[in-house]
């Protein structure tokens, strides 16, 4: 029997009491909606909000003496610093999917259920409108709501230990401490979830990438171009699209490996099942090094010696539907893809067929 997509509900083994509202910021259409939310929420619903330190410090909600006293209630974090990752019953996304992709970020382990408001530019992974967000925020506390689980990839990187080490005390060159590191004789390994895609691509160098792909131990190709996307389902309709990959819904167990303007006429997109451990590391013929990304931040240079481990993680992203898993996702592919829109072909006419 294969399991109905529909199937997946929200369950709630205690009524929710801590949602965490992330925002985006510097956008000011932003601000009103945000206010509102949270009012409802700690007034209405009597609930524990956090947001991040740094949404509070935006002008026009530090310096609003009408919000204060709801300001007061919140409970504040820093990303990189405070670990809430067990103190949140779910979240409550403002924005587009950027917002999406950085509540993935905040959990790198189990990931609370989330709440996507759309109120950015795209929106693919955010099904609700905000027109009557007291009535929907109401179903998802009384747990009436579908759910889609949206895989994540477990990503090990592990360097090769070099004399000028591009991580002193913890601290990796952009400034970003590095929470997830450990050392190992000789070896840096770092450590993320990732919910649409890494990229491993050939930089800033004019030359072609040259990345052997293993796939359980074994070499399936060499990539020569400028570089492969590995993805998620949910990742297949961003950057893998634009790519040339085919879209996937996000029920179905799959990684996506699709390479990056390929010198090649031959190598097109594939998908392979859910339960591989991909390898990627640059050929030892390659003329450069290559640069990698996960959802487009932490980028790092790769290295020969260097790896890159992908395997389903084992922490899914549990989204909150609008509908349910297929009709939202059909929904996105029309409103933001503008999938398969055509003009009509006209009929013939009853003379023309005469």
């Amino acid at each position: 029997h294969i399991q109905d997509p529909a199937s997946q509900r929200l369950t709630w083994n205690k009524p929710p009491k801590s949602v965490l509202v992330i925002k985006k910021i510097r956008d000011a259409s932003l601000l009103q909606p945000f206010k509102e939310l949270c009012v409802y929420l700690t007034e209405e619903n009597n609930m524990i909000v956090y947001v991040e330190k740094k949404v509070l410090e935006d002008p026009a909600i530090a310096n609003d003496e009408n919000f204060g006293p709801v300001k007061k209630k919140f409970c504040t974090f820093r990303e990189d610093y405070d670990d809430i990752s067990n103190q949140i019953d779910f979240i409550i996304c403002l924005g587009g999917d950027g917002t999406l992709l950085y509540a993935s970020s905040l959990f790198q382990g189990s990931v609370p259920p989330v709440m996507a408001f759309h109120l950015g530019s795209l929106g693919f992974l955010t099904p609700f409108n905000f027109e009557n967000f007291q009535s929907q925020v109401t179903q998802v506390i009384e747990g009436n709501a579908a759910l889609v689980l949206r895989s994540r990839l477990k990503v090990k990187v592990v360097k090769e230990h070099r004399e000028k080490s591009s991580v002193q005390n913890g601290i990796e060159e952009n400034g970003v401490v590095s929470a997830n590191l450990e050392k190992e004789v000789g070896k840096q390994i770092m450590q993320y979830q990732v919910l649409n895609e890494v990229v491993v691509d050939r930089g800033p160098s004019s030359y072609l990438s040259n990345l052997d792909v293993f796939l359980d131990g074994h070499l399936i190709t060499t990539v020569q171009g400028d570089g492969v996307i590995v993805s998620t389902p949910t990742g297949s309709t961003a950057y893998a699209a634009a790519a040339g990959a085919s879209m996937i819904h996000p029920n179905v167990p799959a990684i996506m490996i699709t390479p990056i303007c390929p010198h090649s006429l031959s190598f097109r997109p594939i998908v392979v099942p859910a339960g591989v451990e991909l390898k990627i590391m640059l050929s030892p013929d390659a003329r450069n090094t290559a640069w990698v990304s996960f959802d487009g931040r932490k980028r790092q240079e790769i290295c020969h010696g260097d790896s890159i481990s992908i395997t389903t993680s084992c922490y899914p992203l549990p989204s909150i539907c609008f509908r349910d898993p297929v009709s939202d996702w059909f929904e996105s592919l029309a409103q933001c893809l503008h999938w398969n829109v055509r003009k009509k072909q006209n009929n013939f006419g009853v003379e023309e067929e005469e």
